[in-house]
């Protein structure tokens, strides 16, 4: 497998592992901050199924938002889609999901624990004992596996009354094949032009067996893609200006993680397929991966696809999946490079990446969440110095002020100490105190400022209330 690190936007780097002391450190802030919980935990929960709680659930909302805003506002040559997740079931048939989406299983003949092959073979359950023959044995308890066997990894469902195969649908396994049994509606549409591309975030499902690393893979997720169409190389066989765009797509993606997510470099790099890993009809994949703490793993996939979706779906149909050629006078049918990334996949990175621990005002530890202002779930926090009845009036002043602007949470409870540290613990960049200077006491008046304390320099600065939404504006995007 062909790996490097990533080119010409960080020649050079050590490898450097992620910030956080192990996995468990990361799921237990999850939970205990609301990110992510274990789904149905009260019935003993579900096996790879989680729940996004509230700041979960934001910072999910502002990582497809960037993604969004990069892939498709900031660019003239791409255009949104979201088609429906429950369709006519020939579009898998076209897509060669149903004869081809599949795994090789292994059971244990002691435990009855099922198993990908393929993941024993990688290490995703670390070093596997085995046989005299080197065949793998179960690796919890050293049972005899049984021979692979494959299963297709899509989930089946009922449209109607009736359960019968008449009847039968799937639940989808990618977010692509809208996008290819649309390509004509939206071309036309959209009167658009090669090269362009169409862009898509949904949810997806596979039926898979794995290795329980929280949410890095789970049987629901949601992903973003983007399928860009481009006009047929002039020789197949040597696709030089095809793959030159492939790769120029690699570099874009790349960016994007390092720029907008605010990854660190160091922890990225870049695997280009090796010929025996590449699909029959990939011209070239590069996946882009993250150090996980458990080793390297796909973020994202960037795959030069051909044109063997358009011409698998226009064979199926019998409608033509085309682009007619001003220039030439010609149809034709466009080759496809496609990105390819998982929100939530993402999401565990993000958590992964911004996680530090360092000293506090006093010396003593704290747990920060460095995400890019961008990416916060929560970009202010409220904070009057104490519970006070003098200080919530104009507290909350304050914080109806500020909530059409920003994500913006209020919080009285427990010191102001303690506060910061949750604040911090939640990646919030910037937080805004109200005290007895800015009220005033013993009669004497107050002077109308507020204190802005920002997250990773825990420095504080005074300002009026009157400019407090052009001083935060230089230090937070608005939502």
């Amino acid at each position: 497998m062909a790996a490097r690190q990533p080119g010409a936007l960080t020649p050079g780097l050590r490898q450097v592992p992620v910030p956080a002391p192990d996995l468990e450190t990361i799921v237990s802030l999850a939970k205990r901050r609301g990110f992510v919980f274990p789904s149905a935990e009260i019935y003993g929960g579900f096996a790879n199924a989680y729940d996004y709680g509230p700041l979960g659930v934001e910072l999910k909302r502002n990582i497809r938002e960037a993604w969004w805003r990069s892939m498709v506002q900031e660019r003239d040559d791409v255009v949104g889609l979201d088609a429906a997740l429950i369709t006519n079931p020939l579009v898998w048939v076209g897509s060669g999901h149903v004869a081809n989406f599949t795994d090789p299983l292994v059971d244990c003949k002691r435990c009855q624990r099922r198993f990908r092959a393929d993941h024993l073979e990688e290490g995703a359950y670390g070093e596997v004992p085995r046989d005299a023959n080197g065949n793998p044995l179960c690796p919890y308890d050293g049972g005899e596996l049984t021979e692979p066997r494959q299963f297709n990894m899509m989930f089946r469902t009922q449209v109607g009354p009736v359960a019968d195969e008449a009847n039968m649908a799937y639940l989808p396994p990618e977010t692509a094949q809208g996008i290819f049994v649309n390509f004509v509606n939206v071309q036309q549409a959209m009167r658009r032009k090669l090269p362009f591309g169409i862009a898509q975030t949904r949810v997806s499902f596979r039926n898979e067996i794995t290795p329980g690393r929280f949410i890095f893979r789970t049987l629901e997720f949601e992903q973003m893609e983007m399928e860009y169409f481009c006009m047929p190389p002039r020789d197949r066989d040597n696709p030089t200006e095809y793959l030159a765009l492939h790769r120029q797509w690699v570099e874009e993606r790349l960016r994007w993680y390092i720029e907008v997510i605010g990854i660190a470099p160091e922890r990225l790099r870049l695997r280009d397929h090796d010929r025996d890993e590449l699909s029959h009809y990939s011209a070239a994949t590069t996946d882009i991966e993250y150090l996980f703490p458990w080793g390297w793993g796909e973020l994202e996939g960037i795959a030069a696809r051909t044109d063997f979706d358009l011409s698998s779906h226009a064979k199926l149909s019998g409608q033509p999946l085309t682009y007619f050629d001003e220039e030439t006078g010609q149809h034709v049918i466009p080759w496809v490079i496609e990105p390819a990334a998982g929100l939530t996949r993402t999401l565990a990175v993000v958590l992964l990446d911004a996680y530090s621990e360092e000293p506090d005002e006093k010396g003593e530890k704290r747990v920060v969440l460095k995400f890019k202002p961008r990416l916060a779930p929560i970009k202010v926090a409220v904070l009057p110095l104490s519970k006070n009845d003098a200080l919530r009036p104009t507290a909350r002043r304050v914080y109806d002020m500020l909530r059409p602007l920003w994500m913006t949470q209020y919080d009285e409870t427990q010191s102001i100490g303690r506060r910061y540290r949750r604040q911090d613990e939640i990646g919030t960049p910037c937080c805004v105190t109200i005290d007895f200077q800015t009220v005033g006491e013993d009669g004497q008046p107050g002077d109308d400022c507020v204190t802005i304390r920002d997250r990773d320099t825990q420095e504080q600065v005074r300002v009026p209330i009157s400019g407090l939404v052009a001083a935060l504006e230089e230090r937070v995007p608005r939502c």
